[in-house]
């Protein structure tokens, strides 16, 4: 376990190099009054906010976080859904596709209003936003992945005996799965920034509620602070979801440490 730590801390330094001479630019920069502290808060300022609102801060983090893991969970069975439609029938796919690219066009702020109007300020508009602006990099990445299969192998199990049912699930689904969880990755992303924005115009909890209610404070220290919980929550749906594609595909892993 402390290799494999090293190992990674070995991987990332340059990263993390980069984030530590962001962090001391950041404080220089404020320490000096180059940017009047009520503009730019320091890094000190903004950890205190942090460790002054913890409780209240995880609070809200755990229900933004929930809004995005469903709607997450929704958009991968919508994107699944449709995917597999628009492979399977053609007609489909020339019909769909086209929708799919304009449905992407509409800003995520233009939706929320009317989602909020329609369904409350609970957690189903939050949750709805979230699969709208998930579901796309999941459709995508999976319907490129079963029509990227070698065609040699679909004929290799047709001649074998093979149904449509069985060529899905030992050809094609296999083969889409790196596809997939890069598709998943960019969908986790937006489901966090979708579920924040959608917080923004109407509800009780969540980051965006709290980040509303402490701008109208002008209290930018608590804001930042919220930014860097965003990243946080962010970065935890990633590490998930790399445990699982390690999982799904253990051969990746072999790979790796060859």
């Amino acid at each position: 376990m402390i290799k494999k730590l090293q190992s990674t801390i070995q991987t990332n330094r340059p990263a993390i190099a980069a984030i530590v001479i962001l962090l001391l630019v950041w404080e220089l920069i404020c320490v000096t009054g180059l940017v009047p502290g009520y503009m730019l808060p320091s890094p000190t300022d903004v950890l205190k906010a942090f460790a002054g609102d913890a409780t209240i801060l995880w609070q809200n983090a755990l229900v933004t976080l929930q809004e995005a893991i469903y709607g997450l969970l929704f958009g991968i069975l919508l994107g699944f859904i449709i995917a597999v439609l628009m492979d399977m029938f053609d007609v489909l796919y020339k019909a769909l596709y086209p929708i799919l690219v304009i449905s992407q066009t509409i800003p995520a702020v233009a939706i929320a209003p009317l989602l909020v109007l329609w369904f409350g300020y609970e957690m189903k508009p939050k949750i709805i936003l979230v699969v709208i602006s998930s579901f796309f990099p999941l459709t995508v990445g999976l319907l490129q992945g079963f029509r990227s299969v070698d065609e040699d192998s679909i004929n290799m199990l047709k001649t074998m005996g093979a149904g449509q049912l069985k060529i899905f699930r030992y050809i094609k689904l296999p083969s889409s799965l790196p596809q997939f969880f890069s598709g998943l990755r960019i969908a986790a992303a937006y489901s966090v920034v979708g579920a924040v924005i959608s917080e923004w115009l109407g509800g009780f909890s969540g980051l965006g509620v709290y980040m509303t209610r402490v701008k109208k404070a002008y209290a930018f220290d608590k804001m930042f602070a919220v930014i860097i919980l965003i990243s946080l929550v962010s970065l935890l749906l990633m590490l998930v979801i790399e445990i699982l594609e390690k999982t799904a595909m253990p051969y990746l892993r072999i790979t790796q440490e060859e």
